[in-house]
């Protein structure tokens, strides 16, 4: 359960620094090292969900035999 936590945090995370750049917060100086920041933690987010994807294959085929 603590990797879907933590899956769950970074998607939080994510939905923050995406939500900064519509902000009142906004600044163009640090727009880039924002926008690098969320580059990787989406690169997190998409391991994450293609790992639980693998699970859930794994999962249906081992109900399927």
């Amino acid at each position: 359960m603590s990797e879907k936590n933590s899956l769950d945090d970074k998607i939080k995370k994510l939905d923050e620094k995406v939500e900064w750049f519509y902000s009142d917060d906004f600044k163009i100086e640090e727009a880039t090292k924002k926008y690098k920041e969320a580059i990787t933690l989406a690169k997190e987010v998409q391991r994450g969900l293609d790992e639980l994807k693998n699970e859930i294959e794994v999962l249906k085929e081992d109900f399927s035999k």
